[in-house]
């Protein structure tokens, strides 16, 4: 028996059981995960899923992930049926939602959804998918966003949720660093302004809007390059980026990087973009990229405007012209890109620690769900 095998048998950093008293032993909460993606993707949801399963798992509790990318319904029902976990928690409302719902009424555990933001910007007044993601909603014991903004959003729709609507921020955490030989891929000049826009290529991160807007702070700025990094979700968005960017020798597509080289390449870059239509209250490139110093830019959307204060932290913009005029102060003045990044590392040391996110989780399940040993 390993050692955090040991951890969870004996109820260390566990749930206690109600009416539990000091010094007697505690059960451990068995907790099924169900997730759109999972690592090894470096998609959103899997990023946050895997940090979250690893805080969960240090504070003792016993907890399992299934990704919905790789399983069959019928497999991870199956799977999960035997787990018999106390409770079931279900990142995205319309993808995951349906099979957890149907499995914690059938095993008769509470049900915990956690909104994203296609869920609360999209899908919930989508005609096609809105009444799914609303009798999910109905169905959970608690619904969890990363922002106020998603939960005044959602309570708009859905007033009788109001009290079972709770804000758990996002934390940042970099485990399994790896370098990111940025030169191997894309050689860069030694005097170059490097602008990252970290998202998987698809229609709502809006990949192309800043490739017009920058052309000419390109051809005035030569130390100005563009680099992407992030997976292809949509194929027709991924190849009109790519045609996009053939005419472009100072921006390039550098492919899907692995979240342990991020780091790496957050800190090669200078500027961190953010050019989404929505978000779901809090970007995981957002911040992270607050998180190691880098100045951001973002578009003006309740999401980013979560983390990004403009002029305080970042730098916000609310179309095309703004874009550029916003991007060359930050080329063009290196100690107002060092400003921001501090006070953007800053604020997340104070307000996103990993704790902070792991106990709102823990508060959400208390009360909750009956324990298991």
């Amino acid at each position: 028996m390993d050692a955090q095998r040991r951890a969870l048998d004996s109820g260390q950093g566990a749930i206690a059981r109600p009416g539990a008293q000091p010094g007697y032993p505690r059960k451990v909460l068995r907790l099924a995960v169900l997730s759109p993606f999972a690592a090894p993707s470096v998609r959103g949801n899997a990023i946050t899923v895997g940090r979250i399963f690893k805080g969960l798992r240090a504070r003792g509790i016993d907890v399992r992930v299934w990704d919905g990318s790789v399983m069959p319904d019928t497999a991870i029902a199956r799977e999960v049926e035997a787990e018999r976990p106390a409770l079931i928690h279900a990142f995205h409302a319309y993808r995951m939602g349906p099979l957890a719902l149907r499995l914690a009424r059938r095993l008769e555990v509470p049900l915990v959804v956690t909104l994203t933001g296609t869920d609360a910007n999209h899908d919930l007044f989508d005609p096609d998918r809105a009444e799914q993601v609303r009798r999910v909603l109905e169905g959970a014991a608690a619904v969890t966003a990363f922002d106020g903004s998603i939960v005044e959003r959602v309570a708009r729709a859905l007033p009788d949720l109001q009290r079972r609507l709770t804000v758990v921020p996002q934390a940042v955490s970099f485990d399994d660093q790896a370098p990111c030989d940025l030169n191997a891929v894309w050689p860069l000049p030694a005097e170059r302004v490097l602008l990252l826009l970290p998202a998987g290529i698809r229609p709502v991160k809006a990949p192309r809007s800043p490739l017009a807007p920058l052309d000419a702070l390109a051809a005035a700025e030569p130390r100005l390059r563009l680099a992407y990094a992030g997976p292809i979700i949509d194929e027709a968005e991924g190849a009109a980026l790519f045609a996009e960017l053939a005419g472009r020798p100072w921006a390039r597509y550098l492919g899907a990087v692995p979240h342990g080289r991020m780091v790496s390449l957050l800190d090669a870059a200078d500027v961190v973009l953010n050019c989404s239509l929505s978000e779901g209250g809090m970007a995981n490139s957002v911040l992270e990229a607050l998180a190691r110093g880098r100045a951001v830019l973002a578009a003006d959307i309740p999401g980013n405007r979560a983390l990004v204060e403009e002029g305080v932290t970042g730098l916000l913009y609310d179309g095309p012209a703004a874009l550029r005029v916003q991007a060359e102060r930050l080329v063009r003045d290196a100690a107002l890109r060092a400003r921001l990044g501090a006070a953007g590392r800053a604020r997340v040391a104070r307000e996103y620690p990993p704790a902070r996110e792991i106990e709102g989780y823990l508060e959400v399940y208390r009360g909750r769900a009956r324990v298991t040993a």
